[in-house]
């Protein structure tokens, strides 16, 4: 009685939990659950549902892994199965008290799971089969009695009546989903404004259909019913209607496709052609107010038979129907459209000639209006401070660049607005530190202005102008120099002489001084044909490094005399053709203007690297407080010092042997000391 009671308890609770449309596997885990505390002697319950291909795969059930298999991995295939086919037959309940004795069971599962005995019983409902449930103990037979078969049975009628019911659910949900998916339809066509949207959104929710099929529009004329052609054809994919033709022609249907199109036409509905390979083709009439205006063609994929079922038909018929009245109203709008496409066309193409015409000028161009806004900006217009094209196109310019404004770009740029003439004019750009040659014209609706950076023009200009200044010092010095030093070594052997006399020798300290300054005036002249010289001699393959270390104790002596303190570092840098006494001439100069530079207990620094593999670089660094702007610029010219007996000339010589070494000079410089950076390009040449 106790055993009737819980079995009945487990009923009405399987009933209530189907009843609250709780998720099938849940529903047919807890019949498995039910099924094992009903029959004790049972080691494993499973339901198997049908997987479409003719099999049963594993769903629910307890244990939910066997021999380290899930029961989702297992499959039953009634093909090997012949105790599986015989239930799927008849429709009945099985069981086999002994397997040894019993050939129908697969042999693999019984050696595997070691089965004695075994119950199969099918999950059906009104002659409908929805499944497979399978009984059985792990090396022990069962022994069930024909009470407990029943009670599985009963437990497994539940089982369908739950999988019924979540059907019947599925369906209502397919409708459901169907009729959302028309009026999702309807809204989207709604939307449309052109023959190729419509038909995109009636390709799209036909493929939702229909997944994987092949669709066409062909839009036709009226005579199409007697035997006229299409004028238009679109496609959902990416073939042509060529490519759609040839593959109809691959299956020997392209005749009956065409009679077909005709037909649809004519007769007005839909028709169906099962093509070569088994393949299916539907064509569905648009048929907006008893008129045709194309027909809609769908192919099913080689590796597919019978793909369209018929809810399928219906749904996609319904789709093409709603699409109708849409495509007909879209049809003259969009033969409008195609003028206007033409006409833009042409209009684009003889614009985008102009543009390339403008875009080929490698200098920066725009155009600006009347009321100075931003509508023309070629792609090599630079725009400072990191703007781009879109952050300044229809912005007036003096509000995007508010500091150029009382400037010389704002005072010519009006006069070419105002007085409508051409200005050229050069200007300095400080933030990218860029000389421009600015030319604007006038045109109808504003001016025109072209950019052009001169940087470079400006820098060359600058080198020839001081090129030109050691050509005249050169002239000069060549000029003047033997005709000074001719009497200055005259007195200076006079002095000598005189300083030999014993009445003058109480004036040789005057003598002394007067030769001291006789030989600093020419070593000054030295110098100063150093700067004028252009040409260097005795070229010799070297290494900067060993020129460096070979007057590292004069200026470690120095560094030492005036307590400040010395790095120098080396790296592995190749030879070059070098003048060994002017580069050393060159290196004392600099590191002289750097202690000058510091105070005491500074440090600086001496190094040699190679730099991007194509030069070698000589970088003299101090620690002083820094060069001004102002004086950077004068840098180099001869006889130029802020030093207060200083003759100009010790950083003119530097750059002269630079520049007959091929050599650059470049300063870097702020408040925590400065960089003289001599750049020596490297010869590769074999």
């Amino acid at each position: 009685m106790e055993n009737e009671q819980s079995r009945y308890s487990r009923l009405a609770n399987i009933t209530q939990i189907i009843n609250t449309k709780l998720e099938l596997r849940e529903v047919l885990q807890q019949v498995t659950t039910a099924i094992s505390e009903e029959i004790v002697q049972c080691s494993s319950v499973g339901i198997y549902l049908p997987e479409g291909d003719g099999t049963y795969r594993g769903f629910a059930g307890k244990p939910e892994q066997m021999g380290g298999m899930t029961l989702q991995s297992q499959v039953i295939d009634p093909a090997t199965d012949p105790l599986a086919a015989e239930v799927i037959e008849t429709r009945k309940t099985i069981y086999i008290r002994d397997t040894s004795t019993d050939q129908r069971p697969d042999p693999r599962s019984v050696e595997a799971f070691q089965i004695k005995s075994l119950l199969a019983l099918p999950i059906s409902f009104n002659e409908e089969l929805f499944g497979l449930v399978f009984l059985f103990d792990y090396g022990t037979p069962m022994n069930l009695t024909q009470a407990e078969i029943e009670s599985v049975e009963a437990y497994v009628n539940m089982a369908a009546v739950a999988i019924q019911n979540a059907k019947s659910l599925s369906q209502k949900e397919k409708l459901l989903e169907e009729k959302q998916l028309l009026l999702d339809l309807t809204q989207e066509l709604s939307l449309c404004s052109t023959i190729r949207e419509s038909l995109k959104t009636c390709f799209a929710y036909l493929e939702k259909t229909a997944a994987g099929c092949d669709f066409a529009a062909h839009i036709v004329k009226p005579s199409l019913a007697q035997g006229g052609k299409q004028t238009a054809f679109y496609k959902a994919g990416e073939k042509t209607e060529a490519e759609w033709n040839e593959n109809l022609k691959q299956l020997g249907s392209l005749a009956n496709y065409t009679d077909l199109l005709n037909d649809a036409v004519s007769l007005r509905k839909r028709m169906r052609l099962v093509m070569a390979d088994d393949m299916d083709l539907m064509l569905f009439p648009l048929v907006s107010m008893g008129k045709v205006q194309g027909v809609i063609s769908a192919i099913s994929p080689l590796e597919r038979k019978d793909y369209i079922k018929d809810p399928q038909i219906l749904l996609a018929q319904s789709i093409v129907d709603a699409t109708a009245p849409v495509f007909s109203n879209l049809l003259y709008m969009d033969q409008l459209e195609v003028m206007v496409e033409e006409r833009t066309s042409a209009l684009y193409a003889a614009n985008k000639r102009v543009n390339s015409v403008v875009e080929s000028i490698t200098d920066g161009f725009f155009a600006l209006n009347k009321e100075w806004e931003y509508v023309y900006m070629n792609q090599h217009h630079f725009l400072p401070g990191g703007r781009r094209p879109e952050d300044v196109m229809g912005k007036n310019i003096w509000e995007v660049f508010p500091e150029i404004v009382d400037t010389v770009i704002y005072t010519e740029f009006h006069r070419a607005m105002h007085e409508r003439v051409t200005v050229r004019f050069e200007t300095l750009s400080e933030e990218e530190d860029y000389w421009y040659e600015v030319t604007a014209y006038p045109f109808d609706d504003g001016i025109c202005c072209m950019l052009k950076n001169i940087k470079e023009k400006k820098k060359y200009e600058k080198e020839l102008k001081r090129l030109a200044n050691l050509d005249l010092i050169g002239q000069m010095a060549a000029g003047i120099s033997h005709e000074i030093r001719n009497p200055m070594t005259t007195v200076r052997g006079f002095l000598q002489l005189l300083k030999t006399d014993e009445l003058l020798v109480p004036h040789a300290g005057h003598f002394n001084l007067m030769i001291d300054e006789l030989d600093r005036a020419n070593a000054i002249i030295t110098e100063f044909l150093s700067v004028g010289n252009t040409r260097t001699s005795d070229m010799k393959m070297m290494n900067l490094n060993t020129i460096i270390h070979d007057i590292s104790p004069i200026i470690k002596i120095d560094t030492f005399n005036q307590n400040k303190h010395l790095e120098i570092y080396t790296q592995e840098i190749p030879d070059l053709l070098l003048n060994h006494n002017e580069i050393r001439q060159m290196i004392i100069n600099l590191y002289r203007n750097g202690l000058e530079a510091m105070e005491e207990g500074q440090t600086l620094t001496i190094g040699t690297y190679v730099e991007n593999d194509n030069c070698v670089m000589l970088a003299v660094q101090d620690q002083g407080s820094g060069i001004d702007s102002e004086i950077i610029e004068k840098i180099g010219t001869p006889f130029y010092t802020t030093k207060d007996e200083g003759t100009g000339l010790g950083l003119g010589i530097c750059y002269a042997v630079a520049a007959r070494h091929n050599a650059t000079i470049e300063i870097e410089t702020g408040p925590e000391g400065t960089i003289f950076f001599t750049r020596f390009p490297i010869d590769k040449t074999d």
